[in-house]
Parts: structure tokens; C-alpha cells; sequence
């Protein structure tokens, strides 16, 4: 029988144990102590703090700007679009994939969290997890305080309203708002 790392099973969305993987450790402490560098440079660095984006994320388009403060767990699992712009505080729990399309706009105080936890009470307190990834495609624009949950795909050219919690896929050319986020609305000239 194959035996795999904590980290191949955190990848391969299987339940995996964090806490018990020192790869996983020192992932999560480089990726933070980037996060942290990030955060305390001065706003007017903007070529450094590009800089420091690239060595955090998998993958970037040229243009893009995240407003300070931004915080992520491994960074590796992250890829951005051509245009993409995020207000301040974002995070990403990225323990699976997390893609963003080109022309993604975020508001300020948004979380896209991929890390879900068991149900069963006995697993959950032993600290185990396992993560599904999350996709937003182009041309999206999210508003302030958005939650996109695990597993979840936004599609093209769908606009989410702000403080809306996204527990399920959004289709494409929409205007989807609440909590749960449901859609109210077919963009119909996209």
C-alpha cells in the first residue's frame, strides 16, 4: 500500500494531519514570514512588493496590485490573472488550488478559504482537515467582506455582492448576493 505525506494527501483533497508534517510546517512558516515582509514594507515599494507577490504565489499575470495587508498559507497552491486587484486584507487558506481568471476585482476584508474540517467530532479535535480547491474565472468583480468556500467555482463575468458568503458554484453572468449567496440576478450583455 502507498504511503503518502501529509502534503500529498492535502494536495490530492484527501484528510491530512498539518500539525504532524514538518514540510508543511516549514511551507506555512516561509510563506508567512513573506506575507509578513510584505505587509510591513512601505506602500510606496511598490516594484519590491511585486517582488515579494511573485515569490509567494505560483503564478502571476504582469499587472496586478494587492493592497497591503494580504496573508496566505502556502502561497504555492495561488494563481492570479492579467489584472487582478485586491483591496486590503485579503486572505487565502490556499491548502488546495486557488485560480483567479484575468480582470478579477476584490473588495476590501475578503476570505476564499479552501480548508474544511470533519464533521465527526473525534476526527476534528485530532486536528485533521482536508481541502478542495476553489476557481473564479474572468472578469469577476467580488465586493467587501465576501467568503468563498471551499469547492467553489465563480463563473465569467459574475458580479458578488458584498458580505456574501458563496457556499456553492455561481453561474456564469450573474449577480449573486446573501448568505448564503444565491443568484438574483442574468447579466444578459456579457
Amino acid at each position: 500500500m502507498e504511503n503518502k505525506s501529509q502534503k500529498e494527501k492535502m494536495l490530492s483533497g484527501e484528510l491530512y494531519d498539518a500539525g504532524q508534517d514538518g514540510n508543511l510546517f516549514n511551507d506555512r512558516i516561509k510563506c508567512k514570514t513573506l506575507c509578513q515582509k510584505y505587509n510591513n514594507l512601505p506602500i510606496e515599494n511598490l516594484e519590491e512588493r511585486k517582488e515579494i507577490i511573485k515569490k509567494i504565489l505560483f503564478s502571476t499575470g504582469k499587472n496586478f496590485h494587492i493592497e497591503q495587508t494580504f496573508f496566505c498559507d502556502y502561497g504555492y497552491n495561488i494563481s492570479i490573472g492579467e489584472n487582478f486587484y485586491s483591496n486590503h486584507n485579503l486572505v487565502i487558506l490556499d491548502c488546495a488550488k486557488v485560480e483567479f481568471g484575468n480582470n478579477v476585482f476584490i473588495g476590501p476584508n475578503c476570505g476564499f478559504y479552501t480548508a474544511e474540517h470533519p464533521l465527526d467530532v473525534e476526527r476534528r479535535i485530532k486536528g485533521l482537515e482536508y481541502a478542495k480547491p476553489i476557481k473564479v474565472g474572468n472578469n469577476v468583480w467580488l465586493g467587501g467582506n465576501v467568503v468563498v468556500l471551499s469547492g467553489v467555482t465563480i463563473g465569467d463575468n459574475s458580479v458578488i455582492g458584498a458580505g456574501s458568503v458563496v457556499t456553492k458554484d455561481i453561474p456564469k453572468n450573474t449577480v449573486a448576493v446573501g448568505n448564503p449567496c444565491r443568484v438574483i440576478k442574468k447579466l444578459e450583455n456579457n
